[in-house]
């Protein structure tokens, strides 16, 4: 603190005019003047309550002073109607300070991703005569750093005549794009006051399991864009046993940092700036605004830079991870609007879409909670609502996460898209999202649906298995939206094997019959399906299923290996899985039908341990009654 006060009293002696008082400094605000105000967290909320006081005293400075910033999070005192004569308040992103003051008409919001922005400053398309911003002290060699919000505000200091530095102790000094010097500051005003902290709200049962689910998606050695908020506050969390990630961001936030604390985040893998964490801005706790001070893990670099698409596809495996507030059945996205409401702005969720888009081995992830307003409104919708923003297009979005699961959207049909992103919704909107697709012909007319709790998938039983030959595969629940998966399952197996399984000659795998194997409803029979852990196009590579026999005690059970994965421990671990789902489910055994040529599957049966008794054998059929032990 000494030094930066005597650092401070030496430039006051060398450059008095800096120093001035604030009635002169305001004064150069003139009438019809572009005042920027530095973002977010950053926002030098001094000078704001300042320059109010001295309209106050001087209620005829000036008018129509247009007051602009890229996310207002802090105090907004000139978007009051009493100062309507005086200013005019431009945001391109809708902060919650602001929020109302936008859609009545008495502020104005530019719809622009944030990565255009420094170019229209720099050009003068968007004017800035006056800049006010907070900086961190003066070091020796007289440079001060903008500290935390670096993003649009390094190219309006550029631009504006006039530039007002609100020099603040608590504010870090912070690697990267954001050192200006002194000579560069017009005005200085010394004031000492805490940053604005924002934290995400603490994660809920909901937040937390998109969190585990996204994990999923990523993996040891990527590179991962992510939001802020409780939702990604609980990604960031579930990441924690990653090793090696990367970070480039638009936004450095507390989840990100703790996971740099435990060593997930390393950025040893990076494909440029390697060892670096690259972000634009940051808003979080006053522990992170420390971990950042002279940290040279970290570069704050501007927003054109961060958000820029190609700099983002020059990442490999780089993993765009961002929030939405509704997404319809075709795999639209808006997260800047509801309906006609202006709520946040499209930010940079477009540029680092694309961006991993391009990039090798990138992908695209949108979160949402799949409700709103207690469980009352459905986030996924049959179409955006009116006048709600795209965001996101059709096509930059790979995977859509809720509670309820993922869904792949990337490459696939529209119908494919409507039944994975029904699948996802929560199950008390499913049936309605079933009729308004079939309304739309977004899915068949006479898509087969089984509503409520019978119809619910069980999540909870999919399991990862390691066969006796060593190979990984996924077992779960077959969901209504496999129909596509059964359908390339079925024309991969032989006509032997399709025989052998089935005992038919039937080769044919039409709609009508796939809506029997998939709408399932769970307390009547149990369908499993082991896959091949593909995130992008996993593969059905064995089936097997029960259905409850007329004395509710056993069930018929089935079961088929495609040919290339037969003799490898598949089908042994599909009936070892269903069979301990039968005894949780109270059942005593299994009736079969099994070919007298299935030699193979005799010996399954045998090998599972099952007391086999031979009920009748007729027309090269055995027909066993297999009693669990």
């Amino acid at each position: 603190m000494r030094k930066s006060s005597s650092r401070l009293e030496e430039l006051k002696e060398r450059y008095p005019k800096k120093f001035a008082p604030e009635e002169e400094i305001f004064s150069h605000i003139r009438r019809g003047n572009r005042l920027f105000i530095g973002t977010g967290c950053g926002q030098p909320q001094y000078l704001v309550r300042a320059l109010m006081k001295y309209v106050e005293n001087h209620p005829k400075a000036f008018f129509d002073v247009e007051v602009m910033h890229l996310w207002t999070i802090g105090i907004a005192p000139y978007t009051d109607k009493k100062y309507e004569r005086n200013f005019r308040h431009t945001s391109f992103f809708v902060g919650e300070s602001t929020r109302e003051a936008v859609n009545a008409g008495m502020a104005d919001y530019v719809p622009i991703t944030l990565s255009q922005i420094p170019d229209l400053l720099r050009r003068g398309v968007i004017p800035v005569d006056v800049a006010m911003v907070q900086t961190s002290p003066p070091d020796e060699h007289g440079h001060v750093s903008l500290g935390i919000n670096v993003d649009i505000t390094r190219a309006a200091v550029a631009r504006a005549s006039t530039v007002i530095a609100q020099v603040n102790e608590n504010m870090p000094r912070v690697h990267g794009d954001g050192f200006l010097n002194v000579e560069d500051l017009d005005f200085i005003v010394p004031y000492d006051e805490p940053l604005l902290q924002i934290t995400a709200k603490p994660a809920d049962d909901v937040a937390r399991r998109i969190g585990q689910y996204v994990s999923k998606l990523v993996h040891d050695g990527d590179t991962i864009q992510i939001g802020f908020g409780r939702i990604p506050d609980a990604v960031a969390d579930a990441l924690a046993e990653r090793k090696d990630l990367g970070v480039h961001s638009e936004i450095l936030t507390d989840g990100i940092v703790r996971l740099m604390k435990k060593g997930a985040v390393n950025n040893s893998r990076k494909s440029i700036n390697r060892g670096k964490t690259v972000a634009s801005f940051c808003m979080g706790s006053r522990e992170t605004y420390e971990y950042l001070n002279d940290n040279p893990k970290i570069d704050l670099r501007t927003i054109d830079y961060t958000d820029n698409p190609l700099v983002v596809a020059k990442h490999d495996n780089i993993v765009a991870i961002n929030a939405a507030l509704q997404v319809d059945l075709t795999g639209q996205a808006t997260a800047e609007s509801i309906g006609r409401t202006f709520y946040a702005g499209i930010g940079g969720q477009a540029d680092f879409c694309r961006g991993a888009m391009l990039a090798k081995g990138g992908r695209t992830i949108v979160t949402l909670h799949s409700t709103t307003e207690n469980d009352t409104i459905s986030r996924i919708v049959p179409f955006l609502s009116e006048g709600a923003g795209v965001t996101l297009c059709r096509g930059d979005i790979h995977y859509v996460v809720t509670e309820h699961g993922i869904a792949y959207l990337h490459g696939q049909s529209v119908r494919h898209r409507a039944m994975q992103l029904i699948a996802i919704a929560h199950p008390k909107f499913r049936s309605w999202l079933v009729e308004e697709a079939r309304k739309m012909n977004l899915i068949y007319k006479d898509q087969a649906f089984v509503d409520g709790k019978a119809g619910e998938y069980p999540e909870e039983l999919e399991t990862q298995r390691v066969t006796s030959s060593g190979l990984e595969i996924l077992i779960r629940p077959i969901k209504i939206s496999d129909e596509p998966l059964i359908q390339e399952f079925w024309y991969n197996l032989s006509d032997r094997s399709l025989y052998l399984s089935f005992a038919s000659a039937r080769k044919d795998m039409s709609h009508d019959r796939l809506q029997e194997m998939v709408a399932i409803d769970y307390t009547q029979q149990m369908a499993l399906v082991a896959l091949t852990p593909q995130e992008e196009k996993p593969t059905v590579i064995g089936i097997a299923r029960y259905y409850l026999n007329p004395d509710i005690r056993t069930a018929e059970v089935t079961i088929a290996v495609r040919d290339d994965y037969q003799n490898k421990g598949v089908g042994k671990e599909l009936l070892s899985y269903l069979t301990y789902l039968a005894k949780k489910n109270g059942l005593v055994g299994f009736t079969a039908e099994v070919l007298i040529a299935n030699a193979a599957m005799l010996r399954v049966f045998k090998r599972m341990g099952f007391d086999i008794e031979t009920v009748s054998e007729g027309g090269g059929v055995y027909e066993l009654k297999l009693s669990f032990r």
